[in-house]
């Protein structure tokens, strides 16, 4: 007898403001906001989901230790994208790289959790 794998439901992030952070991902990255209250957000990109979760000492965890989650975003346009997210408090982590298959971004949303941008060479 075999058992069932688990299904991922989603990845949570610690946020200290749970709707700023759900605005941020909306508007920034396109994401579907499906519920958003002052502790819990649920959003949704194709088929990843991204759950918000209000902690008043988020960014000291991330600041503190030094790492995040990672999370990863092809899209069109690096530079345009950098610009929309750094509007809504990011931060751009060393510069925009251009390697030979595409260019490359890291930034911090404003709790501090590492975003990488890839734009890929048509």
């Amino acid at each position: 007898m075999t058992t069932a794998a688990a299904a991922f439901r989603y990845l949570v992030q610690l946020h200290r403001d749970v709707p700023k952070a759900a605005r941020f991902y909306s508007e920034g990255l396109g994401f579907t906001i499906s519920v958003c209250t002052l502790r819990w957000a649920e959003l949704h990109s194709g088929p990843l989901k991204l759950a918000l979760l209000h902690s008043p000492t988020a960014r000291d965890h991330v600041e503190h230790k030094d790492y995040s989650s990672l999370l990863s975003f092809t899209v069109s346009d690096v530079n345009s994208t950098v610009n929309k997210l750094m509007a809504l408090g990011a931060e751009l982590d060393g510069s925009i790289k251009y390697e030979t298959h595409g260019k490359v971004a890291a930034m911090r949303c404003p709790d501090g959790h590492v975003l990488g941008l890839y734009e890929p060479n048509c």
